[in-house]
């Protein structure tokens, strides 16, 4: 049990706190050179709820990848100043105000109603085990 929990890993969520709606329940953090790097290379997709903060990052490219994804980009505040929606592969994109990114399924900046101005936040819950 105990070597359970220490190979546990807290589920951290991302939400729009503005629209109070969930971005991403299952949100894994790459923050360092070769995560952030790595990004989402050599995957097949996200799951429904799953997506990936990426920080520091203004820019993201999908070069290599073989699906399309939902990107959001914050400012050091966390407030959104840019938004790419089913940005496909091979394709690139930025934002001058961005300090980090958060990659999303297709799909979801829509179903939120995500727009330029809103807060996001990130909740982080009890370890969970894999």
């Amino acid at each position: 049990m105990l070597n359970q929990l220490m190979q546990a890993k807290p589920n951290t969520a991302a939400v729009n706190v503005t629209k109070g709606v969930a971005l991403a329940t299952e949100l894994e953090i790459a923050t360092s050179f070769a995560a952030r790097s790595k990004g989402l290379l050599a995957r097949r997709g996200l799951p429904k709820d799953g997506g990936m903060l990426i920080d520091p990052c203004p820019s993201v490219h999908t070069w290599f990848m073989g699906f399309p994804i939902d990107v959001i980009f914050l400012d050091s505040k966390n407030r959104v100043v840019g938004l790419k929606r089913n940005l496909k592969p091979f394709r690139m994109a930025w934002s001058w105000r961005g300090a980090k990114t958060i990659e999303l399924p297709v799909g979801v900046i829509a179903t939120t109603s995500t727009q330029v101005g809103d807060i996001v936040a990130f909740q982080t819950s009890a370890p969970k085990s894999d």
